[in-house]
Parts: structure tokens; C-alpha cells; sequence
């Protein structure tokens, strides 16, 4: 399936509910032109037909024009009808009428799909993902407590917005115009300097509403979001790894600065409540996926709240993990595949997991050489045509690259992850194409 279709190409796709109605409207004006005929009579059409020129060339160029003309009159008006009432049901919306019969008719079809992550793994799988389905939902960690996100949580005592802002972008409508507002960070020398505005745009709502989730709700609504935004849990913890020497170091961005391997890591609070939406979610979801993400502050976080592991266990959904593509100084240095999948099935059982994505390609040479200096490499591919777990492991091409900070950063290009889980998705091949 294509995840760009765009213009007159979408009025084709299946599912529109356009064509059919397109054809009953040719047919019935051409019962309207043959009940016409039979009012005008036939001495009446003779007379018309004696107008027309008498070479036969000439007469079948007429005949031409006059039918593209009423052919193209007829797009042009029912296009202008679409078009007027499109606006009037989303008034202010700059969108083709064809994006927003696809959004309704075909997107709303799809399979509930939660993904949970953090970071930027997560708004990248979102931003293809919102190509396929509008059923989303965004289980969202809420442990960082580094840059903009941590100034606010230490100075207002809020949930880190940073993460969450990120998937609200990526799964609004408009994501380019949207992002390059609210991913700006005020500069200067007063004490908003280095904050983004999306940052500060929720937690100014969450003062106005009283909860984080309600500041969620309303910046999706503002954004025209393709699905849901959730945070793993409301509750206000931190992050505790204990290193390999078994000192225990507290806080996500002191975690990932430290050089010394990770041994195991929990949550500072006991019993961290998830977010009660969250696993009404898992619950009814068709598709679970987990990845990519920084793998102990972006993907065990959300498993350490606790029923969230079990809920995903329990769920009759289809589950795929998405495997990272690098590994990370300070977290995951010298991993292979087989690590990260032993050291994830120590939080969750990844016997419940239908499939795992593996990437197969390389990033450009000059790219790779910054990252090698830096201590990060591809993650190693050691495993077989199905790992221990009996998962399915699917392999494609899914490298891609973004500007994060000014910086060329090794990312998964949505468009190919989504293409890939879409084609191997039990989920998806059911529902997509139900008429």
C-alpha cells in the first residue's frame, strides 16, 4: 500500500465510498438526458442535429468538445460541491477534500494499534504510522528529567512534557507547519531560554485544566491529532539503574551520562499506578508494538509501571517489537540483538511477541564514522530465521536520517517501518481494506 497517496489518486483508493457514488450519479444524468430526448421529441433533435456541421470530421470534433466540456463540468462542479461542504464541516482546515474523506472513511478503519516508547523512536514510528490508520495510541514514558523537561519538572513540579510533545507533532495533521512552532526554543538570557514552546504551551494548560492528561487532550484537539497521546502513568518518578559495580544511580540523564554497563533498573517510587486509559488501550488493541527506543529510558520505563508488562502479556492483540538500529553509549554499548531481547525479556515475557523488525542496511560512510567515534554502532544482527523466543524475525531496509539539534542523527524513516509492519501486520490485512 502506498502511504503517500495524494490528490486525484486518493479518490481511487478503496474504501472512499466516492466511486460508486460517482458512477450512479453518471448513470442517473444519463437517464435525466434520455427522459430530455423523449420530452423534446424527435422532429425537434433533427433540427438541433442540422446545426451541426456537415463534414463528418468536423462534426465528430464538435462532438468532442462538447462532450469534455460537459464531462469537465461536471468534475469541476461536484469538486466545488465536495469542496464547499468539506469546509463547512471543518471550517478553518486548509485540507483536500479528498485527505479528509480518506482520513474519515479509511483511516478510522483501521486496526487499534498501541505503540509504546519514548523519545524520538516513538514519534518516528507514529509519523508513518498515522499514514495507515487513525486508531492510534501513543503510550508515552514520562521519566526524563533532562534539558527543557527537567528545568520544568524541577522548577513546577509538572510531568516531563518533552516526549509527549513529540508524538502530539507527529500524529497531528499538519506536523510540518505545527512542528516548526512548537519545537522552538525561546532564546536570550532570561530564564526561558532554552525552553520549547510546545513545552511550555502544556504545562500552561495543564495549570488551566488541572492534569497533565487533560493538557494532553486539548493540545491534541488544538493539533488535530490522527489518535491519542497517553502517558504511561500521572504519578511523578524517577528512573534508578544499578550499575555494574552495584551502585545505584538515580535520574535518566545521569543514567545514560554514566559510562559503566547497566546491570538492572527500576522506578524510585513503589507501586507507580499506570494511567487507567493506558490499559484500556492495550486491552482492546488489534496491534501492540514496542520499539524503537532508547532501550532502559525509553522502552523498560513504560514496562516498570506497574500492570503495564502484564496487560501486554494478557492482550489478544497481534505484538511486534521494532529493533533500535544503533546502540547508545552509556546504555547499550557493545549489544547485539540477542542482548537487547535477553535484557527486555527480564521486564516483560517476549514469548507473547509475534514478530521482532530488524533492520538490514547500513547508514551513509561519513555518517557512520561520527557515530563510531562517539562509541555507537549498528546493532548486530545474531539472529536466526526465528529467534529463541519463536518470534518471526522481519528484516528490511529501514534506515533514514533527520537534523535532530543541528546534528544528522541515524533514524528509522517512518515511511519504511510503517510499509513494513503494515505488509507483515496480521491487524493491518484484516481491517484495512474492508470496504
Amino acid at each position: 500500500m502506498s502511504l503517500h497517496l495524494r490528490g486525484g489518486l486518493r479518490w481511487l483508493y478503496p474504501g472512499m465510498r466516492v466511486k460508486r457514488w460517482a458512477l450512479l450519479s453518471l448513470f442517473s444524468m444519463g437517464l435525466i438526458v434520455f427522459g430530455v430526448l423523449e420530452i423534446v421529441g424527435k422532429e425537434r433533435i433533427r433540427e438541433i442535429y442540422r446545426l451541426l456541421p456537415k463534414g463528418e470530421l468536423a462534426r465528430y470534433a464538435l462532438v468532442a468538445v462538447i462532450l469534455l466540456v460537459g464531462i469537465g463540468g461536471f468534475a469541476i462542479g461536484v469538486a466545488c460541491l465536495v469542496r464547499s461542504i468539506a469546509r463547512g464541516v471543518a471550517p478553518g482546515r486548509e485540507e483536500k477534500p479528498s485527505d479528509l474523506i480518506y482520513r474519515t472513511r479509511v483511516l478510522q478503519k483501521g486496526p487499534r494499534v498501541v505503540a509504546l516508547g519514548g523519545g524520538t523512536g516513538l514519534s518516528t514510528l507514529l509519523r508513518g504510522l498515522k499514514e495507515g490508520t487513525s486508531n492510534l495510541t501513543a503510550v508515552v514514558t514520562v521519566m526524563d528529567d533532562g534539558g527543557s523537561s527537567g528545568r520544568l519538572r524541577d522548577e513546577l513540579d509538572v510531568l516531563p512534557p518533552g516526549d509527549v510533545r513529540n508524538c502530539i507533532l507527529a500524529l497531528a495533521a499538519d506536523e510540518e507547519r505545527m512542528a516548526s512552532l512548537f519545537q522552538h526554543r525561546f532564546r536570550g538570557t532570561t530564564d526561558l531560554k532554552g525552553h520549547s514552546l510546545g513545552n511550555l504551551l502544556l504545562v500552561g494548560i495543564e495549570q488551566a485544566t488541572g492534569g497533565f492528561d487533560h493538557a494532553i487532550e486539548e493540545m491534541s484537539h488544538i493539533l488535530n491529532v490522527r489518535g491519542q497521546v497517553l502517558p504511561a502513568t500521572l504519578c511523578k518518578t524517577h528512573l534508578i539503574a544499578q550499575m555494574e559495580d552495584e551502585e545505584w544511580v538515580e535520574g535518566e540523564t545521569r543514567i545514560s551520562a554514566d559510562p559503566r554497563r547497566i546491570e538492572r533498573i527500576r522506578l524510585s517510587a513503589a507501586d507507580v499506578k499506570p494511567y487507567g486509559r493506558v490499559l484500556q488501550a492495550i486491552a482492546r488493541a488489534e496491534l501492540i508494538l514496542l520499539g524503537p527506543g532508547s532501550l532502559f529510558t525509553s522502552l523498560i520505563p513504560n514496562l516498570l509501571v506497574e500492570g503495564i508488562a502484564a496487560a501486554i502479556e494478557e492482550a489478544a492483540a497481534e505484538k511486534i517489537l521494532v529493533a533500535n538500529l544503533m546502540t547508545q553509549p552509556g546504555e547499550t554499548e557493545g549489544y547485539t540483538l540477542r542482548d537487547h531481547l535477553r535484557t527486555l525479556d527480564e521486564y516483560i515475557d517476549l514469548h507473547c511477541f509475534d514478530g521482532v523488525i530488524v533492520n538490514t542496511s547500513l547508514p551513509d560512510k561519513d555518517l557512520l564514522v561520527g557515530y563510531l567515534e562517539e562509541a555507537a554502532e549498528p546493532v548486530e544482527d545474531d539472529l536466526g530465521e526465528e529467534d529463541q523466543y519463536g518470534m518471526e524475525v522481519i528484516r528490511a531496509d529501514l534506515v533514514g536520517m533527520i537534523e535532530l539539534e543541528g546534528k544528522p542523527t541515524v533514524k528509522h524513516d517512518p515511511s519504511k517501518l510503517a510499509r513494513v509492519i503494515i505488509h507483515h501486520s496480521r491487524a493491518f490485512s484484516r481491517s484495512l481494506f474492508t470496504p
